[in-house]
């Protein structure tokens, strides 16, 4: 039960992200594919499920495979539970770990410790910082705001910042709109 394996695939968002990033509309799929814009507004939505003729000529038109789209799917689940000691540090850095498991519309990380404070973070969506323990300096739009535990702090999409923690052990969670997210408003571009 809440086993993350265990549901369903929403195959839509992967044929969605996949025509997104080969900056294809719907109309040109439709016109490789042979299927109908309306049907694949529906697959897109996850309204529809392709039968497998149907995603085999999906993939075909944005030329992968259909078993590519199904290993890029998201699992249809509405409740997902993390635990603590199942999740292993991210291998490339050991102090970062992911509180949100595959390719979701919210982005989760936990930062323990410090990290590269020159590193200079901008992000296309809304972020919100909160403290969990020890106490960070975040530099953002030219002014240094100090944080300790318990604190947030609010970014809007597109503003560049940077942090350090302060504080040996500090843990910090960073929550965001994932970037393959449209959902910044058109004039804070």
């Amino acid at each position: 039960m809440g086993d993350h394996k265990e549901q369903p695939l929403r195959v839509g968002a992967a044929v969605r992200r996949r025509r997104r990033a080969l900056e294809l509309t719907l109309a040109v799929v439709a016109e490789r594919s042979g299927l109908s814009v309306p049907f694949l507004s529906q697959i897109e939505n996850e309204r529809a499920r392709p039968s497998r003729s149907s995603l085999e000529k999906v993939a075909d038109a944005l030329r992968t495979t259909a078993v590519e789209l199904l290993a890029a799917a998201d699992p249809a689940c509405s409740v997902d539970v993390v635990r603590a000691d199942a999740l292993e540090p991210a291998p490339d850095e050991p102090r970062l770990r992911s509180l949100v498991r595959g390719h979701q519309q919210l982005h989760a990380m936990e930062f323990t410790g410090d990290h590269d404070a020159g590193r200079e973070f901008q992000h296309r969506n809304d972020e919100l910082m909160y403290v969990a323990d020890g106490a960070v300096e975040v530099e953002a739009e030219g002014r240094a705001h100090r944080l300790g535990r318990g604190d947030t702090l609010y970014l809007t999409g597109g503003v560049r910042h940077r942090w350090r923690a302060t504080v040996p052990d500090t843990r910090v969670i960073v929550v965001a709109v994932a970037e393959h997210i449209e959902a910044v408003q058109d004039g804070r571009r």
